[in-house]
């Protein structure tokens, strides 16, 4: 029960559209949640505290002003959310609230109407040598029986 609600919280909140400029009042936004852009509004011109702090900027200039984002934009944010919150080099609370952004990305309202092109998020090579290393280990298994 608790964590719907927190869900539905952070859906809520998520959902306020949000633009990348400075706020005209210089005090921070009351319902972000993380960082200086993850929630309704932002502090800009700060800085992204960290990679979850950036992946929420992104989407804050995704989004067009007093508008809803591109279904792209909120897709952009849940994959790399997600993939913050698998990279095992992050913080254990900042992958856990990567997951909750990633989960809530999803259920972020788009508008229908929107053509943005989607942005390739970049994944790292040692990522696919990992991968590479992974699938000639298997192979080598089943070569072996």
């Amino acid at each position: 029960m608790k964590s719907l609600l927190s869900m539905s919280l952070l859906a809520a909140s998520l959902s306020v559209p949000s633009v990348a400029q400075a706020q005209p009042d210089a005090r921070a936004p009351a319902l972000l949640f993380h960082g200086n852009y993850c929630g309704p509004g932002n502090n800009a011109p700060l800085r992204p505290i960290d990679a979850l702090d950036a992946a929420c900027a992104r989407h804050d200039a995704c989004v067009p002003g007093n508008g809803l984002p591109s279904r792209v934009c909120n897709l952009r944010l849940q994959q790399e959310a997600d993939y913050i919150s698998r990279d095992p080099r992050q913080p254990s609370d900042l992958r856990a609230m990567a997951g909750f952004v990633a989960a809530g990305a999803a259920m972020l309202p788009f508008d229908p109407n929107s053509l943005a092109v989607a942005e390739a998020v970049p994944i790292p090579a040692r990522h696919w040598e990992k991968v590479r290393h992974h699938r000639s280990h298997r192979r080598d298994i089943v070569q072996a029986e």
